[in-house]
């Protein structure tokens, strides 16, 4: 479905462009660089609007048991969500972001940038209505937060081509049968067409 609109006031949100989790995508390293090409498009169009960025990075995660497994000393200790100590800059925004002073930063130790971020307080300060979507990964960080989004009331808006994930199949479920119940799905190219028709 085509992007409806963007309203007055849209914010770009983007989830987990950092440097330790890019450059761990080796397996999906061209979806991983289109990825961060594609948001970091959308920030520059965003700030030559003049509206909001926010950049969310990531340190930690929940503390509860999975199947999947997880290191008891990642517990919201600043180390990589697979649990071992990361590298050096492993949580700093991915340099194409080009991060600004105007930009809005933020750090998450959840899956959603809503949880304890103060995300929500900061958008309705900045008077936005709509959310447009970008980062990775597609059925973690990027789909918590969607779901967050549309359950505080935003107009959520998914730029499906700028985001990924390590699993395609996660990636297709997420976009297909998740998105279209929390907003509207689109591309980089229509978000910022519509910027442009609504200036």
């Amino acid at each position: 479905m085509p992007l409806t609109t963007i309203d007055p006031t849209p914010a770009l949100v983007v989830i987990d462009l950092q440097k330790g989790i890019v450059s761990a995508l080796a397996d999906t390293a061209r979806q991983a660089a289109a990825t961060v090409d594609r948001a970091a498009h959308l920030a520059t169009e965003f700030r030559r609007h003049g509206l909001p960025v926010v950049l969310v990075n990531v340190t930690g995660r929940a503390p509860g048991r999975t199947d999947t497994g997880r290191s008891a000393s990642s517990r919201d200790t600043g180390r990589s969500v697979n649990g071992p100590a990361p590298s050096a800059g492993w949580a700093e925004f991915v340099d194409e972001l080009g991060v600004r002073p105007t930009d809005h930063l933020l750090t998450k130790r959840r899956r959603s940038a809503f949880h304890d971020t103060g995300l929500d307080t900061l958008l309705r300060d900045l008077g936005a209505t709509q959310i447009v979507l970008a980062g990775i990964s597609t059925g973690s960080g990027v789909e918590s937060t969607a779901r967050s989004a549309s359950d505080h009331g935003y107009h959520v808006v998914l730029a499906t081509d700028a985001m990924t994930d390590p699993d395609p199949e996660t990636h297709r479920h997420s976009v297909e049968r998740v998105f279209p119940k929390l907003g509207e799905t689109t591309t980089t190219a229509e978000v910022v067409a519509m910027l442009e028709a609504t200036r």
